[in-house]
């Protein structure tokens, strides 16, 4: 799996660990101005103040978190006032849980990554912390999203293993690659590997199982933009035997000369059945007609 960037506004004290953070907060809070209130007579007037002022802000604070992958790129972040109109919206930055020293006190501000030694590929948390009533804006998040980027070198199938083996380079984001195969007039998913995401040379292989006669096969990518990456196809020609199906007008039980991969679809398109078998039960299926599709091959049944 679906690796991509995430943004979120949570509050900050929603568990047992943020509620203990807070108490401790409060009570350092509490004490700080207790050696600071010299004044008797306001005591404890600013005493209640001060703590009903943390109080406030621990608990209406906001967080933003972002979620993405290191590609070299620092982040701009867009930083209105706060809400009363007094001091800016950021009050603090964590990149991986360290906190930054960026200058945050300005109407937009950059979170230096470079800094913390990051290499490429590298999985980011960043942690905004911000007033509630305001949300920054990153200006460049698409800079950490993963993007898919690959060049293949080589790919085939081996007979011997049953395997579609491809040699990959210039990566730079780990996503998956998605094994694809022609079949049925459209591209099936059968198989998924993880990609490394770095620059260097990466081989890969995937189990796939060929049918009958002619296979295309290929290897694409997607990433934040939902626009896929394909690899060249690959063509292998299987000298197995076609298959087919009896009888055509089953009551209970579809046999296949030989397993296959399968489909079974009702007459308004709707994917009631599928695997891999050389018999499939079909005595739950209503009485009608139905689109099969098995081998390389599609095909129709009356179900009795």
């Amino acid at each position: 799996m679906a690796l991509n960037t995430e943004l979120l506004n949570i509050p900050p004290h929603d568990n047992k660990k943020d509620g203990i953070k807070l108490y401790e907060n409060i009570r350092s809070i509490f004490f700080l101005c207790k050696n600071r209130l010299n004044n008797s007579v306001n005591y404890y007037f600013g005493l209640v103040v001060c703590i009903f002022m943390l109080a406030d802000y621990q608990l209406f604070a906001q967080h933003t978190l972002i979620k993405g992958i290191y590609q070299g790129e620092n982040l701009y972040v867009q930083n209105p006032f706060g809400p009363d109109g007094v001091g800016f919206c950021v009050t603090k930055v964590l990149v991986n849980g360290q906190a930054t020293s960026d200058a945050i006190n300005s109407s937009a501000f950059e979170v230096d990554l470079e800094v913390f030694n990051f290499k490429f590929g590298d999985s980011l948390n960043i942690d905004i912390h911000h007033k509630k009533g305001c949300k920054p804006i990153i200006l460049n998040i698409a800079d950490i999203n993963p993007k898919s980027n690959f060049n293949i070198l080589s790919i085939s199938y081996d007979k011997k293993t049953s395997k579609l083996n491809w040699t990959s380079k210039d990566e730079i984001s780990s996503l998956p690659f998605i094994v694809e195969q022609f079949r049925w007039r459209k591209w099936v998913k059968v198989a998924e590997v993880q990609g490394k995401g770095t620059p260097g040379q990466h081989s890969y292989s995937a189990k796939v199982i060929p049918h009958s006669g002619k296979n295309r096969f290929r290897v694409k990518q997607i990433d934040y933009s939902k626009k896929p990456r394909y690899s060249q196809e690959i063509i292998y020609r299987s000298l197995s035997p076609l298959i087919s199906f009896s009888p055509a007008k089953p009551k209970s039980i579809i046999s296949f000369s030989d397993t296959t991969n399968f489909e079974i679809f009702d007459f308004y398109g709707q994917l009631l059945k599928k695997g891999r078998a050389k018999l499939v039960n079909i005595s739950k299926l209503k009485k009608g007609d139905y689109f099969l599709n098995y081998d390389n091959s599609t095909g129709m049944f009356h179900k009795k």
